[in-house]
């Protein structure tokens, strides 16, 4: 199986849409799943998740399932940290937190790094939880079982099909660091994911288990292809 994930376009958060460029992301994007072929589509509760995700339908002909656990505005209540202030952060935002994550003492904690005293009062393990929950279950659901102990997949039957998920960076950056037994902190500190760019993840069995390999991420290609500017250009103007 090949999984896309996908973050949505350029955002209006409210109302929750796209803006004019997202809508050109995401049509551009369209054109670029078109020629891989997709077989399933999943996406967020989101209006922009599903705006994003309506062209590839469209041009593809599939339908869209809807996945309410993937709607951001349930991570926020778990991945956000309170900040010197008293306000809160997306915790890949925080400055605090990203000195944290960095610190040998939270990195010797490995996966179970949200117990480090530095987080006592976050919500990060109800939210672990949470998305390991229903990613597993998802999966299982696509035929692998995931066996997090020893952080491989087994496949329960075969699956060659190309799988779609259009959803937003900070459930993303939870949902990939479930996917692929990566602790948050190390994900979520060094990699982004951008408006309507593509991750994909094989999962090929050898030797009886899957383990999961990205092949690419937070690719925009389909971004160049259009003649689009990307956000690390902005960056530099």
């Amino acid at each position: 199986m090949l999984f896309f994930y996908v973050r949505h376009g350029e955002p209006i958060y409210d109302p929750d849409s796209l803006t004019s460029f997202g809508k050109r992301q995401a049509e551009a994007l369209a054109k670029r799943l078109s020629r891989y072929g997709i077989d399933e589509i999943y996406a967020s509760t989101s209006q922009r998740a599903k705006d994003t995700a309506k062209p590839t339908c469209e041009i593809l002909k599939k339908d869209m399932i809807e996945l309410d656990w993937c709607n951001e505005k349930y991570v926020w209540n778990d991945y956000s940290v309170a900040e010197d202030d008293g306000s809160r952060s997306w915790a890949f935002f925080s400055q605090k937190f990203r000195k944290l994550a960095c610190s040998k003492s939270v990195k010797n904690l490995g996966n179970e790094w949200y117990l480090a005293p530095e987080f006592k009062g976050e919500s990060f393990e109800n939210g672990i939880k949470r998305i390991n929950s229903e990613a597993d279950a998802f999966f299982e659901n696509l035929g692998y079982e995931h066996n997090r102990e020893n952080g491989f997949y087994i496949e329960k039957r075969k699956n060659n099909k190309r799988v779609a998920l259009f959803a937003h960076q900070a459930f993303g950056l939870a949902f990939l660091s479930s996917v692929l037994d990566i602790p948050y902190t190390e994900l979520a500190t060094h990699f982004d994911l951008w408006y309507s760019a593509l991750t994909v993840i094989e999962f090929k069995e050898a030797e009886g288990v899957v383990i999961p390999k990205v092949l690419t991420l937070s690719n925009d290609s389909h971004i160049y292809c259009e003649g689009l500017p990307t956000f690390y250009y902005e960056h530099l103007i």
